[in-house]
């Protein structure tokens, strides 16, 4: 079938090698090149160019490549529509999502739908905010997490604020200060995730009028809190990043204090198909349910 092969392809695009699609798709590496070679055939142009380093697509296959992703996404809408007339919810579901969601919160709620929706598969791609935006943006996943406001033209629900805390190696200059003045970060050595991804720590520095001191950066958050442990500098987190760790850092409130909203993209908007519709009922289910006010605990984490 042409669905096959076009999803053949995208797995291909994904996973970047004929080897790993192959694996992903429980098929041999040969099996995934013939239906690569009928698809262009049929196409009549080369979409992807292939070599020991991996595959890469041709100028052609990037100007096919939304196409493809539209036909998949609505394929799916389909498949899902035509399962839930039947009474059984079923389909796919892609899920994007950044470090403290995937760690925190998407485990109980697979756990919680797959149990009530067993039929209904999901793919989770992790990554930093920006990579989440471009996903929801380039259809490549149905539902993403990301920090509002954003840019990306879809369907939002506002889902928690979380407050941003300051993390300090232990035994610092601030070990006995209730909270940490913004304003410090011009003058400590101050880690950074990649500007593209350091939404919050930004807007939060931005709003108080202060340059920070900028030695490092990384795009991995728990790279940035271990670097604060070896005592290299200080930072900005999310409580929901650190709770439920044992860290060696102190950790304070900031003054002034500042928030990220944490939302829930919807590609599709109002056309998603019924399994993805549901999946966002139970994350905003969820989320809610908690203690949206609770601080973190000194049991959670390690203090001075």
């Amino acid at each position: 079938m042409a669905l096959d092969r076009y999803a053949t392809l995208m797995t291909v695009v994904e996973t970047g090698s004929l080897t790993r699609a192959a694996e992903q798709l429980g098929c041999t590496q040969s099996a995934v090149s013939h239906c690569l070679d009928t698809l262009e055939s049929e196409l009549g142009f080369t979409i992807l160019r292939r070599s020991r380093a991996g595959v890469m697509l041709t100028d052609e296959g990037e100007r096919l490549l939304p196409a493809v992703r539209s036909f998949l996404g609505a394929a799916e809408q389909l498949r899902q529509t035509a399962s839930s007339i039947r009474g059984l919810e079923s389909g796919t579901v892609r899920i994007g999502a950044f470090t403290s969601v995937a760690v925190h919160w998407l485990p109980p709620i697979l756990k919680e739908f797959q149990r009530d929706y067993p039929r209904v598969d999901f793919r989770l791609l992790n990554g930093d905010y920006h990579d989440v935006e471009q996903w929801l943006a380039n259809g490549s996943v149905d539902v993403g997490f990301v920090a509002l406001p954003s840019p990306v033209n879809c369907e939002f629900i506002p889902l928690m604020e979380d407050r941003l805390l300051a993390i300090l190696p232990l035994h610092s200059r601030f070990e006995h200060y209730p909270k940490f003045p913004l304003v410090e970060c011009e003058t400590e050595p101050f880690i950074s995730l990649l500007k593209s991804s350091d939404h919050d720590a930004r807007r939060a520095l931005e709003a108080a009028g202060v340059n920070p001191n900028v030695r490092f950066y990384t795009k991995d958050d728990y790279a940035v809190i271990a670097m604060v442990e070896q005592g290299l500098g200080m930072s900005i987190m999310p409580e929901l990043l650190l709770k439920g760790r044992q860290y060696d850092l102190q950790i304070l409130p900031l003054v002034p204090e500042a928030k990220r909203t944490i939302g829930l993209g919807i590609a599709a908007g109002r056309k998603a198909g019924p399994a993805t519709r549901r999946f966002a009922d139970y994350v905003v289910r969820y989320v809610r349910s908690q203690n949206r006010n609770t601080e973190t605990r000194p049991e959670d984490i390690r203090y001075v």
